[in-house]
């Protein structure tokens, strides 16, 4: 594949898409979460092109300046971006530059920020429309004709995933620098430590049905129908003949639910796939609790590796107060099922499942004695990845919500940072979270020596971006 720089790009449409994340995340080695591709982005591009409503890409992550990126921006007739709330101040700055360079272009926002914040993007005009909701059904009308639609429009979606096409990953942003070229594996995507590359990024399932306080998903789109389980396996052998699968990641935000799709995935994945690829995927501990032994045996047969539970903490208090509906003996159940599943395939001779354990701290109301229970139950993990965050109060959710409008959040329109210490409520005691995953109470942590394995210690490294 021959290299191009991605500030000097061949213009063929007069609509540029802009892919939004930090500056030079595909141009040098950074996590590989920074180089995650958009689905959305993937998906709506692949509409628009079927309808022959061709665009340009560039994207933030491909450049290392300002400068660079206005010079992919001039000449364009329309600028479509699809707008996360960690990616905003990203978008203000490139509408801002796109107006200056084409001021009489078009500039079309939609996503995540423009449904659950229409208040911080309605007083910007450098936005011409703003899209809430899904876009599968608008994106065509709206991108040949803005001028036929008001401000503000509220996005049609499809009523199942079984109408959607299947994204042309052609379409999605290539990384630049040659040393991430090399591993990134475009236009699959770079390992992440959950399975070998090139990495099959898929979803399943769009919307997670659950209320917890700390996410704003429910507030974007509704639910929809499942995505049929032989076009899944049939999307990822295409893949594998065209691209060769490594391991596959399912992005849906709770892969673990419906015991139908489930049980149908039981047989067909394992009988149908061309390889039975290790996976990532999300459950909860209480649906994992209401039905063990389908989890048992996804876990054993589909080779199910890495399970990703919102376990947030090891306190019945804080669990109620985020709303999470589950209860420490449900993540009880979950872990000791694991540890039991773990050593059994370890006896096996094979790898044992790992959780992606998600852990919150931070959150407004939590207390030393709370944070020590959940550091205990992070520990009797035996096969574990952790991942720990600072509550983050984003707008749309009920508590971030709340937190906004009392004036306690640290999160800005101009600064929605992610970043792992960053300090993102008032009132919270940040220093004494650090100190804890620097182990200064390690010794509170396991007052009776009875949880051995990893030191509070050990965990500072795990913490991540909320």
């Amino acid at each position: 594949m021959p290299f191009s720089f991605p500030w000097s790009p061949r213009k063929t449409s007069d609509v540029l898409w802009l892919d939004l994340g930090d500056l030079g995340d595909l141009v040098n080695q950074s996590g590989p979460h920074e180089q995650w591709q958009d689905h959305g982005l993937g998906l709506l591009r692949t509409i628009l092109h079927r309808h022959n409503v061709m665009t340009d890409l560039a994207s933030t992550r491909a450049v290392v300046s300002w400068d660079q990126l206005a010079r992919q921006m001039r000449g364009y007739k329309k600028l479509l971006m699809n707008v996360r709330s960690y990616t905003f101040p990203v978008a203000l700055r490139a509408a801002r530059i796109f107006k200056e360079l084409n001021p009489d272009g078009i500039c079309m926002v939609g996503g995540m920020h423009a449904t659950v914040a229409l208040d911080e993007l309605e007083p910007n005009r450098d936005f011409d429309r703003i899209c809430q909701g899904p876009g599968e059904n608008t994106i065509v009308d709206l991108v040949r004709d803005p001028h036929a639609f008001p401000r503000v429009i509220r996005g049609v979606g499809a009523r199942s995933m079984a109408e959607w096409p299947r994204i042309d990953r052609t379409l999605w942003p290539q990384p630049v620098g040659r040393k991430t070229r090399r591993r990134f594996h475009w236009p699959l995507e770079p390992a992440c430590g959950w399975g070998p590359p090139p990495v099959a990024t898929v979803l399943t399932s769009r919307v997670c049905p659950w209320q917890c306080v700390f996410c704003n998903e429910n507030s974007f789109i509704p639910n929809m129908g499942r995505r049929p389980v032989d076009d899944v396996i049939d999307e990822l052998n295409h893949l594998d003949d065209t691209h060769g699968v490594g391991s596959v990641v399912i992005h849906d935000s709770m892969f673990f639910q419906n015991p139908k799709w489930l049980r149908e995935w039981l047989v067909k994945y394992p009988r149908r796939a061309k390889r039975i690829w290790p996976y990532w995927a999300a459950a909860r501990s209480d649906t994992v609790r209401q039905w063990p032994d389908l989890f048992e045996a996804l876990v054993r047969e589909t080779n199910w590796r890495t399970i990703s539970i919102g376990f947030e903490s090891g306190s019945d208090r804080m669990l109620r107060m985020l709303n999470k509906e589950c209860t420490v003996e449900d993540n009880d159940f979950a872990i000791d099922l694991i540890n039991r599943i773990g050593a059994d395939l370890e006896r096996e001779g094979r790898e044992p499942p790992k959780f992606w354990a998600n852990i919150m701290l931070g959150v407004p109301g939590e207390t030393r004695a709370d944070a020590f229970k959940t550091m205990q139950m992070l520990r009797r993990m035996k096969y574990v990845l952790p991942s720990i965050a600072f509550y983050a109060p984003y707008p749309g959710s009920a508590l971030g919500n709340q937190l906004i409008a009392e004036g306690k959040s640290l999160m800005s329109r101009d600064n929605y940072h992610r970043y792992p210490d960053d300090e993102k409520v008032k009132g919270v005691d940040y220093a004494f979270y650090r100190e804890l995953l620097a182990g200064r109470y390690d010794a509170d942590i396991d007052a009776d020596g009875s949880l051995g394995g990893e030191r509070a210690s050990d965990y500072g490294r795990a913490l991540a971006k909320a």
